[in-house]
C-alpha cells in the first residue's frame, strides 16, 4: 500500500519527487492523469495526495473537488499557477496545502513530515487504530475498510481489534478465545472458527484465500498487513 499518491503528468519531476519521497523512506504511486488517480483510488487508501493542477483530461481542481465528494485524504496541490485566486480555489475545493513549482524537494518532504505528524497525533488523538487500509474507530466501536464502514458484530469486532493490535504474531486458539469469550464462557471453540470465517468475509478480497488473517495451522491464527 502506497503512502503517497502522485498525480503529475511531468515524468522527470515525478521521478524526482519519487526519489526524494523514496529517501524518507515513504512509498509512492505514481500517475500521469485524474482519470487513473481516481480508478487507482477506487480501491486504495493513501494517506496523503500530491496533486498537479495541470493535467491532461480531468485537471487538478476537478479531481479535488471529486477526491472531496468521498474522502477527506490530505491534498497537497502543487502548481506553476501561483496566483492568488488559483490559490484560493484550491482551498475552497478542499486542499489542505499548495505548493508553487518548481517544487523544492526539501521543502516538500518537511510539509509532509508535518503532516504525518498531524494525521498520527489525530489518529491517537481520536483513538483510531490504523492497518493500511482497515480503519478502527475504537470510541465508536465502527470498523472502516477503504473508508466503508463494516457491518461487524460485537465479537467479530472485538477479535479484529484483538488480532491488528498483534500484526504479524502468531496467536494460539485457546489465547484468542478465552480473550474474547472467556476462560469461564460456555462456548465451543468452534465459535472461534465460525467468528474468523465471518470477519474474513468482510476484510479479505477472497475468503477462501485470506491475506489478512492467515491459519497457522496446529496452532491458531495470524493478522497480516497488506
Amino acid at each position: 500500500m502506497a503512502d503517497i499518491l502522485l498525480v503529475e503528468d511531468n515524468q522527470e519531476l515525478a521521478e524526482l519527487i519519487q526519489t526524494f519521497l523514496s529517501k524518507e523512506g515513504w512509498t509512492c504511486y505514481p500517475v500521469i492523469n485524474g482519470e487513473d488517480a481516481l480508478s487507482w483510488l477506487f480501491n486504495h487508501l493513501p494517506k496523503v495526495i500530491l496533486l498537479d493542477i495541470m493535467l491532461p483530461g480531468m485537471d487538478g481542481f476537478a479531481f479535488c473537488q471529486t477526491v472531496r465528494q468521498h474522502s477527506q485524504i490530505p491534498i497537497i496541490m502543487m502548481s506553476a499557477r501561483s496566483t492568488k485566486t488559483d490559490q484560493l480555489l484550491g482551498f475552497e475545493l478542499g486542499a489542505d496545502d499548495y505548493i508553487e513549482k518548481p517544487v523544492d524537494p526539501d521543502i516538500l518532504c518537511a510539509k509532509l513530515r508535518a503532516l504525518f505528524q498531524r494525521i498520527s497525533s489525530q489518529q491517537t488523538k481520536h483513538n483510531l487504530l490504523v492497518s493500511k487500509d482497515i480503519t478502527i474507530d475504537q470510541e465508536a466501536h465502527k470498523v472502516y475498510l477503504k473508508n466503508q464502514l463494516l457491518d461487524l458484530n460485537v465479537k467479530e469486532y472485538e477479535l479484529l481489534v484483538l488480532l491488528v493490535k498483534n500484526a504479524g504474531k502468531t496467536m494460539h486458539k485457546d489465547y484468542l478465545f478465552n480473550q474474547i469469550w472467556g476462560v469461564d464462557s460456555q462456548s465451543e471453540n468452534q465459535t472461534l472458527t465460525v467468528h474468523i470465517k465471518m470477519l474474513r468475509t468482510q476484510i479479505e478480497d477472497d475468503p477462501r484465500h485470506p491475506k489478512r488473517i492467515q491459519t497457522v495451522w496446529g496452532v491458531g491464527y495470524r493478522y497480516e498487513e497488506i
